[in-house]
């Protein structure tokens, strides 16, 4: 007697369509992070790099009273490679009117795991409980996975919200390559550092995703 087939036509047809269209674990992240939630924060996280590009992110953020300090985290000095350092960022800021009392800057790190550990021991430390993480778009997927990884492992109940610079140009070489290429080189890395340990994985990414969803009630 033959087999019954196990799906019937249509449904066969649906399963081979569904396997097709199976997004993978990297374009679920892409989109959550290129769409999250927002709530107005404790402040705004501006990591060092892509030069001055992403300083006006952080300005308008501030400025809209969406939060009330501005963090620079990075301590590294290298042009060729984007890392401009604070006291050549800290005059936009305050020419921008943020408020020097307003501006803290980490100094301790020089890579974006370092970034993180620091930047969530200082918000621990200043009591804040949500943060607004600002990075260029080639460099905010990794960012927030390597950001979300120090939250989870410390077991804090910090939100972290995605807030990168737009409107920047991916095929414009500011003297460190474009964002283009830049952006193959930051999902080698996510590869490379997830493989370590170093970063969350998608499934860390989507349950802190419904978490943040269920303590934020303000669009942006």
């Amino acid at each position: 007697m033959d087999k019954q087939p196990k799906y019937g036509c249509w449904g066969m047809a649906i399963h081979l369509f569904m396997e097709k269209t199976m997004i993978t674990d990297r374009e679920k992240i892409i989109a959550i992070v290129d769409n999250d939630c927002f709530s107005k924060s404790d402040a705004a996280v501006l990591l060092e790099g892509d030069g001055f590009f992403r300083v006006n992110k952080a300005v308008e953020l501030y400025k809209n009273g969406l939060v009330s300090k501005i963090v620079f985290s990075g301590n590294v000095v290298d042009k060729d490679y984007g890392s401009y350092p604070f006291e050549e960022i800290k005059p936009l800021l305050l020419q921008n009117g943020v408020k020097e009392i307003d501006l803290i800057h980490e100094n301790k790190s020089t890579q974006t795991r370092q970034q993180a550990v620091e930047v969530i021991s200082l918000a621990e430390k200043m009591g804040w409980k949500k943060l607004a993480l600002v990075a260029s778009s080639d460099h905010q997927y990794r960012a927030y996975l390597t950001f979300l990884r120090e939250i989870i492992d410390k077991k804090s109940d910090i939100i972290l919200y995605n807030t990168p610079a737009r409107q920047l140009k991916w095929f414009q070489d500011a003297g460190w390559g474009m964002r283009i290429d830049r952006l193959a080189g930051e999902f080698d890395r996510i590869e490379k550092y997830t493989g370590l340990g170093h970063l969350a994985t998608v499934d860390e990414v989507i349950e802190y995703q419904k978490r943040k969803e269920a303590f934020t009630d303000e669009s942006y």
